[in-house]
């Protein structure tokens, strides 16, 4: 038995094919217009099999989305994270200075976006880094209890100039 989701996807084939013959039949100047109008007929059903399909994969009941951000990284610059939900590696991210830098800039990344069950889980997320004097390899925590509601984290990387050195939180945002 084909997937429904599979079957929407050979669609959304078939049917821009179906049409390209019929319009490559017409002359050029009529087939110009309908060409457009087709290119942009399938970029719309692409975008709604896209909304589609992530829905069908992470319905909001049990969503869990999880964030990077940074400030400006005076005393941090990040190398990679690995990201755990209930010891179990989901997640992990290598950074290029380009990433980094639009990190800096006040860019936020999806590093994660998964299901969990109703319940009580937690999460480590595993920081490795170079400082002005010293590499840095730090972890943060958190224990949430997962209901119905989707859940949203940030793992905040942020300078402290009390202390002279990078803190690393996970923030639970509140939907």
């Amino acid at each position: 038995m084909i997937h429904p989701l599979r079957q929407w996807f050979h669609l959304a084939i078939l049917i821009p094919l179906l049409c390209c013959f019929q319009v490559f039949a017409q002359t050029p100047t009529e087939s110009t217009g309908q060409v457009e109008s087709l290119k942009e007929s399938v970029l719309t059903l692409n975008r709604d099999l896209l909304i589609l399909e992530e829905e069908l994969l992470y319905p909001a009941s049990s969503q869990v989305a999880v964030y990077v951000s940074m400030d400006l990284g005076t005393y941090f610059a990040l190398d990679a994270i690995k990201l755990e939900i209930d010891n179990k590696l989901v997640a992990s991210e290598l950074y290029t200075d380009k990433q980094t830098k639009a990190l800096f800039r006040g860019g936020v990344q999806r590093l994660y976006l998964g299901n969990l069950k109703t319940g009580e889980h937690e999460i480590s997320a595993f920081f490795t880094g170079r400082g002005p004097q010293q590499d840095y390899k730090r972890g943060a925590k958190i224990v949430i209890t997962k209901d119905q509601e989707p859940v949203v984290l940030e793992l905040r990387i942020v300078d402290s100039s009390a202390q002279l050195q990078p803190v690393f939180e996970i923030k639970q945002w509140q939907m």
